[in-house]
């Protein structure tokens, strides 16, 4: 019979989801932007992208330095229209934002875990205002 995760894990899990789902909202776009020749929001999107992936890296990352085994995620096709995406992608932002301060409010993170949770609220809120990347850390 398989442990289950620590409340820390379950909810790094969450956030993994959540940052797997961006990473395709925003590569949809950038591809988007690409086919119709909009270099200059393809590169914001391609940078937005970047991001997410990195905030996925980290928090899989995160999850196995605690013991855990991160879940298989799919890759869903996502087909993303490049009008108006501007709109759509701060509305998605927003609800990353809250989902990680309530994270951090309910205080079930470890140090190390807190650290990376707020360094991925701080980006989201630079992506929430700029609606570009390029805002997390090697």
């Amino acid at each position: 019979m398989e442990a289950s995760p620590t409340p820390t894990v379950a909810r790094l899990a969450r956030a993994r989801r959540m940052e797997k789902e961006q990473t395709h909202f925003y590569r949809s776009l950038a591809a988007a932007a690409e086919a119709a020749g909009d270099a200059v929001a393809s590169e914001r999107l391609n940078e937005l992208h970047a991001d997410e992936q990195h905030h996925l890296s980290r928090l899989t990352a995160r999850i196995l330095e605690l013991g855990g085994e991160p879940e298989a995620l799919p890759s869903p096709p996502v087909e993303e229209v490049i009008s108006g995406w501007e709109a759509r992608a701060r509305s998605r932002e927003a609800l990353e934002i809250a989902f990680y301060e309530t994270l951090l409010a309910e205080e079930v993170l470890d140090p190390g875990s807190r650290a990376v949770v707020e360094e991925i609220l701080a980006s989201e809120a630079q992506h929430r205002t700029h609606l570009g990347g390029k805002w997390m850390s090697a």
